[in-house]
C-alpha cells in the first residue's frame, strides 16, 4: 500500500463534513464587540468610584 493512499490523520475528513448552522444569531465578532463594550463600561464605572474622594470617615461611627 502506498504513502498516499493512507491518511496521515484519520477522522479529520469527518469535520469538514459537519453543516454550518444555517441562521446564526449573531455574528461572534459583534459577541465580542458587545461584552467588551460592555465591560469597558463598568470598567469605567468602577474606576470612577474608587478615584471619587470619600467624605466618609469609617470610624466617625
Amino acid at each position: 500500500m502506498s504513502h498516499e493512499s493512507a491518511p496521515e490523520h484519520p477522522g479529520q475528513d469527518d469535520m469538514r463534513r459537519d453543516p454550518a448552522p444555517a441562521d446564526p444569531p449573531k455574528n461572534l465578532l459583534q459577541q465580542m464587540e458587545d461584552l467588551m463594550a460592555a465591560l469597558n463600561a463598568d470598567l469605567s464605572q468602577l474606576d470612577a468610584e474608587l478615584q471619587a474622594p470619600t467624605d466618609r470617615n469609617p470610624r466617625a461611627s
